[in-house]
This record gives C-alpha cells, sequence and structure tokens, in this order.
C-alpha cells in the first residue's frame, strides 16, 4: 500500500501536484482496530489537517472510520476494506457522502466466484475461510448465486480460522470428511499461503476437482509459494498485474518495478489510483473542499492501472472488473500467474441500488 501512495505522490509532484500544491502524506497502522483506525482518522484531520483520508485493509475498521467521517467532514477513500455495508448501507442508506471506495468489493469474492464456479462439474461444496465479517459474507453471497445458477449445489460442510491462524489441519480435516468436489476460501495473505502449504501435505488437491480463492492471486500469495503454488486452482484479487493489457497498466507495472523492484501488488494499485483519482477530481473541482470534491467524484470516470473506473453517484463504489484464471507456471517469473482467464462483466455481479436483497 505505501509503496504505490509514494509511487503516486512522486509521480503527481513531478507533474505539477494538486492544483499547485505538493502532495505529502504519513501513514499510521490501524493495527486492524477499528479504535486505533478512528484515533488515526481523528490525528490525520484535527492535527495534521489533511485534505483527504486514504487507505484501510480491514472491513471492520472502514466502518468505524466511515462513520466518523461526516464529524471529520473530509473524504475518505477506501484502498482495500470490501464489505458491501460501506458502499450499501454507510454510504447509500445513511448517506454519509464523504465515503468512497476505488477497490473492488467483495461482490468479487462472493458472488463473481460463483459466476465462475457454475459452469464447473462439481456439486458438494464446503469452506475453509476466515472467522469474520469478510469469510461470512464471502461465504453467503457464493452459496446465494451458485444456487441461482445450480440448484443442485450442496454446502456440505463449513471452517471458521480466526485472524491470524497457523495451523489449518483442524480446518482441513473437518471439511475434508464431508467429501467435498470444491472448496472455497477467502484466506488472504499469509493465512493462504499456510492454507495452500498444509493442504498439500494434506494431499487435498489429488482428492477434490476445484478450489476457488478470490484473493489466491493477490502477488503476496503468488510470491509467498512461489513454484509451490499447485497449478490448476481458480484464483483472482482486487487487482492483478498482467491485467487489463493496456499501455497505462504496462507503464505503471514497469515505474513500479523499477522503483521497487518487484511486482505491484492490489494494494499498492488501489493506492498508486486513489491519489490520482483525489488529483483528477480536485482539478475538476477546481477545489480540495470536501463538498466539492464529493460532486466532482460522483459519476467520474478515470483511466487507471486497473482499467477504467467509474464512481458511481449513489453509493459511491468504484465499478470495474478484475480477472479471474487457473494458477500456472511461466518461465518469465518465478511464481504461478493466471491462465485460462476469464472475466465477469462487473454489471453482471456488483449489487445495484437500491439492494433490495
Amino acid at each position: 500500500m505505501q509503496m504505490g501512495a509514494t509511487l503516486a505522490a512522486e509521480e503527481i509532484n513531478a507533474a505539477g501536484g494538486i492544483l499547485g500544491r505538493p502532495l505529502e502524506f504519513q501513514f499510521r497502522d490501524t493495527q486492524v482496530k477499528p479504535d486505533v483506525g478512528v484515533k488515526n482518522a481523528r490525528y490525520f484531520v484535527d492535527e495534521w489537517k489533511a485534505d483527504f483520508v486514504a487507505g484501510i485493509d480491514s472491513s471492520g475498521v472502514a466502518l468505524a472510520v466511515g462513520k466518523v467521517m461526516p464529524q471529520l467532514n473530509k473524504i475518505l477513500m477506501i484502498t482495500h476494506g470490501a464489505t458491501e455495508k460501506v458502499n450499501e448501507q454507510l454510504v447509500y442508506k445513511e448517506g454519509i457522502k464523504q465515503i468512497f471506495r476505488i477497490s473492488v468489493p467483495v461482490y468479487q469474492d462472493g458472488i463473481a466466484s460463483a459466476m465462475i464456479a457454475k459452469d464447473f462439474p462439481v456439486k458438494r461444496w464446503a469452506t475453509i475461510s476466515p472467522k469474520y465479517e469478510y469469510g461470512y459474507t464471502s461465504w453467503e453471497m457464493f452459496k446465494k448465486t451458485l444456487k441461482q445458477f445450480r440448484p443442485d449445489a450442496e454446502f456440505v460442510e463449513e471452517s471458521w480460522a480466526p485472524f491470524g491462524t497457523q495451523d489449518f489441519g483442524p480446518h482441513i480435516s473437518k471439511v475434508m470428511a464431508a467429501n467435498p468436489e470444491g472448496i472455497f476460501t477467502t484466506e488472504w495473505a499469509g493465512e493462504a499461503v499456510s492454507l495452500v502449504k498444509q493442504a498439500k501435505l494434506f494431499g487435498v488437491f489429488g482428492k477434490i476437482k476445484e478450489w476457488v480463492n478470490p484473493m489466491g492471486g493477490a502477488m503476496d500469495v503468488l510470491e509467498g509459494l512461489g513454484k509451490d503454488y499447485p497449478e490448476g486452482l481458480w484464483v483472482s484479487s482486487r487487482y492483478w498485474f498482467l491485467y487489463p493489457p493496456t499501455s497505462v497498466n504496462a507503464g505503471f507495472v514497469q515505474r513500479f518495478h523499477k522503483r521497487w523492484n518487484r511486482y505491484p501488488h492490489y494494494s499498492s494499485e488501489t493506492s498508486y489510483s486513489a491519489y490520482w483519482a483525489l488529483k483528477q477530481a480536485s482539478e475538476r473541482a477546481g477545489s480540495t473542499e470536501t463538498d466539492k470534491v464529493i460532486k466532482a467524484l460522483e459519476d467520474m470516470t478515470m483511466i487507471s492501472p486497473g482499467g477504467r473506473r467509474w464512481f458511481r453517484k449513489e453509493d459511491h463504489q468504484a465499478v470495474y472488473e478484475v480477472p479471474w484464471g487457473r494458477t500456472k507456471a511461466d518461465p518469465k517469473y518465478p511464481f504461478r500467474i493466471l491462465g485460462d482467464m476469464k472475466t465477469v462483466p462487473a454489471e453482471m455481479y456488483y449489487r445495484h441500488p437500491p439492494f433490495t436483497s
């Protein structure tokens, strides 16, 4: 996240800043704690005099910080926290106009994954997922959506791993005892790496037909597993560095790699694009005043490394698409990449206002 923001700041300042002012930023760790996130937001606005607040990994932190933004009256641009309650509840239903999200929401994890899985020769599904809102919501969306396409689908077992789980043995044993044909998981980052390594030791990939992980294509997972990542697993992320195949994305990846000697993580791209979105909106508004920038962001379209993003006026969610694919080896890279790519059109899996279902 910090790498993407740093690169954006360097490039924006080289281009004259925002309305002639240099872009400056500070980072503070939320420690995945809502109260710490709120404390940080208050510090940035009240003491550091920030014009904008951006970031946040955790959905719980995003919800807590989002609720205080009317009081702080500064724009919060969320770059990861994926809960649908941000855009559907806080923005659309409660009318908190200071919140925007540039990253793909949980619709990618729960709904798009089911649209990919509906064509698999799999009837019996189980999950090993995080024991908190993200895991629960993704699984419920997956089940509901898959049932619409595959009435024959069965959901035979579920096991919920607390944040920071290192030993997935009991979870693997629990779900495999139900003889699933497919496993859906939303474990991410280090936990996803640990889960896949231990699943290999348990022989899971030789016993099931399909493995689906919406966060399995994230760069930290790809790099963490390297060549140990089994091929043929269905994965996605919130951005993948080789998609879309545009000059804008290729240029970003090249500059990022030159600056940091690594490929961009999804949070690198969303942070990078967040700053450019704020620059575009501020210059469109001719001001950094909150109300004016909100109006400029609403219904704004931007061309980013992740593709064309459109900020819906109703719920302030950026709409864009991220590909799915099967893990495969490529001699150009020391990690798996995505093969057999499929992209579900955003209008098919993003939920739409008035969010009645």
